[in-house]
């Protein structure tokens, strides 16, 4: 018999995948250059070049079996000391290759986690807006995620309700900063408020309450924002990252799980990572890309064209009239539709060929997502149907 929940699912595919199949079939009929597909968060800027001549030498100079053999369950030894001492240097946290764990990107990452940290049953907490994925990343583990309601003035934490909803159950609050899909850097006075909130109630609770961080684009913080280091404000926090966004490598898969040195059991729970990864498969990453990427670690690809593309674009919505919040990074951008149902505007705007996602699935009904990670070029044409269509269709 095949397992209904995973049957069940089915019914309830990703939004975001479902329009980015629209708009590549839209595409072969008119041209993907004609449709302005803001629907996928796939990075658009090449790898560093750095990385490719890196590739291209280990495969001239190294025996197949260091590259292509399986890397030990943690991952490589000189990766992961490589990635200890940048972060060291970085944050002036004291990492060793002990509190690094190498995953298959940030999904890896937080799959071992999740399950770090809570048993089926127990609660994580997360804010809205959310990258709708971490429903099923927490839910399958048979751990609850719960979902803060939106601060919709400024997209930073809304306090007072996650106070109410932070009861003994909650075993971890997992954030996302810079946000997918507000594009919103938490402040270091949000990072402060939060630490002292988790500090003082985990001893109300007289257990710990973790800090799960995901950090894919921690790179891409644009010019004069505050962007503090999660973990140099709370101990008990768990690090998990992507090379997916900094070097535009999504398709590698490869990322880590670092955990603060500060946090009690902190080698251990890389020790359990290795175990976890025994029962879920996210086990032993390419081992040429760990080697790639650990020559690397301190640089990224132009990342400098999603701060002109994100000004853009803002600055074209506030001249329609739309009320929107100003990214501070990503490439994403998460304005107010100009109607109650975003689904509705959405729908509407297909007969433009913009490609945009309802805000629904992020748990902020009313708003859309664009993921502008496409040339500039094509942003700057697709304004003019933005334009168009707000014009012909809501009269601004």
């Amino acid at each position: 018999m095949l397992v209904q929940k995973y049957k069940d699912m089915l019914s309830g595919k990703s939004v975001i995948r479902q329009l980015s199949e629209f708009a590549t079939a839209r595409g072969q009929e008119i041209g993907y250059e004609n449709v302005f597909d803001y629907s996928l968060g796939n990075p658009s800027v090449p790898v560093p070049q750095e990385f490719t001549d890196t590739m291209m030498e280990l495969l001239s100079t190294k025996e197949p079996s260091v590259l292509h053999g399986y890397s030990p369950s943690l991952g490589i030894t000189s990766v992961r000391e490589k990635i200890a001492a940048s972060l060291e240097k970085r944050f002036g946290i004291p990492y060793r290759k002990e509190h690094i764990f190498m995953a298959s990107g940030a999904a890896g990452a937080l799959a071992h986690a999740f399950r770090l940290v809570t048993e089926p049953g127990d609660e994580i907490l997360t804010f809205a807006p959310f990258f709708p994925e971490y429903h099923p990343y927490v839910d399958l583990t048979g751990a609850v995620l719960k979902v803060v309601p939106p601060n919709t003035e400024n997209f930073q934490i809304n306090f007072e309700a996650f106070e109410e909803m932070l009861t003994d159950k909650v075993m971890a609050v997992m954030i996302n900063t810079p946000n997918n899909p507000s594009g919103i850097v938490y402040s270091t006075e949000t990072v402060k408020r939060l630490a002292d909130t988790l500090k003082r109630k985990s001893d109300e609770y007289g257990h710990d309450i973790y800090i799960i961080s995901d950090e894919p684009y921690r790179e891409i913080i644009f010019e004069g924002v505050d962007a503090p280091c999660v973990s140099s404000f709370y101990d008990n926090t768990i690090m998990c990252y992507s090379f997916s966004k900094s070097l535009s490598l999504p398709g590698e898969r490869i990322g880590y799980v670092a955990i603060n040195p500060a946090c009690k059991d902190a080698e251990t729970m890389v020790y359990m990572c290795g175990q976890i990864s025994r029962g879920i498969g996210h086990n032993c990453p390419p081992s040429i890309i760990q080697l790639a990427v650990a020559e690397v670690l301190d640089m990224t690809a132009e990342l400098s064209v999603y701060e002109t593309n994100m000004n853009l674009i803002y600055n074209e919505l506030v001249d329609l009239g739309f009320t929107v919040v100003k990214p501070g990074g990503t490439f994403y951008i998460f304005p107010k539709a100009l109607e109650e149902d975003s689904k509705k505007f959405c729908e509407k705007a297909l007969k433009y060929d913009l490609v945009l996602v309802p805000g629904d699935s992020f748990g902020a009904p009313g708003y859309f997502r664009m993921a502008y990670c496409i040339d500039t070029e094509k942003v700057e044409r697709s304004l003019v149907a933005l334009r168009k269509f707000v014009t012909e269709e809501y009269g601004k």
